[in-house]
């Protein structure tokens, strides 16, 4: 009885060990890889003009001071639908305004402040002129921000042919690393990418490209002036060593 169980395992044994060798034969190999870096830096132009219209407006009553301020940017607003101008809300509150009282040495309340702003853009910088002409030194009415910006129609397909000379570039550093043994590099395996414009960074293309806007400058003259936008896309990529 007792060489049969010693003979049952043996045999098993040996079934274990032969399952272990044709397996680790059947097995594919694990593919050799080198992760390497591509990197792309550009430019966009800046193709849009805007500015920020801002209302306020303070009473002793809440409901007249928001009243007060939306019928303001109303008008505003009906005067630009005619001027062929993008608008976007920008900020929409209304708060508790105080100052304090040097006589007194206190704080004192002076009121409900609301606060509307919308920003205009435009390609055209002669509507910006006639939009701060329209509004120059009207009761609480403000201009601010004026700036220059990529619109992201013109920054996307730029982001997109950066990205493809990212990837150019990550494989040919690639190559140049393997090549000293006579290989290649081949399938691409992994691929992740960053975009940095300005001093932000995103890690989506598409929030990029709404997103990346640059301040604009006032020169001497009086002209609005700006340099291009900086795009720079950077990816990290594996290939498969061949």
């Amino acid at each position: 009885m007792k060489k049969t169980i010693i003979w049952a395992a043996s045999v098993i044994g040996m079934g274990a060990v032969m399952a272990l060798v044709f397996g680790a034969i059947d097995k594919p190999g694990t593919p050799r890889t080198i992760s390497v870096v591509g990197e792309c830096l550009t430019s966009a132009p800046k193709d849009r003009i805007a500015i920020t219209l801002r209302v306020t407006t303070v009473d002793k009553n809440a409901a007249k001071s928001m009243k007060m301020a939306t019928e303001k940017m109303a008008k505003i607003t009906n005067m630009l639908k005619n001027m062929d101008v993008k608008m976007q809300t920008t900020e929409f509150d209304s708060y508790e305004k105080s100052e304090w009282n040097h006589v007194t040495q206190k704080s004192e309340k002076l009121g409900i402040e609301t606060r509307i702003a919308v920003e205009v853009s435009t390609d055209n910088m002669e509507k910006i002129e006639q939009i701060l002409n329209a509004f120059a030194g009207q009761d609480a009415i403000y201009t601010e921000n004026l700036r220059m910006f990529t619109s992201a129609e013109t920054l996307k397909p730029i982001m997109e042919k950066c990205l493809g000379v990212a990837m150019e570039n990550a494989r040919e550093r690639a190559n140049a690393l393997v090549a000293p043994d006579g290989l290649d590099a081949g399938k691409l395996l992994s691929v992740s990418y960053g975009a940095t414009g300005n001093t932000q960074s995103y890690s989506n293309f598409r929030i990029m490209a709404k997103a990346m806007t640059e301040s604009a400058a006032l020169d001497t003259g009086g002209s609005l002036v700006a340099k291009d936008t900086e795009v720079s896309v950077h990816v990290s990529a594996v290939f498969e060593i061949k």
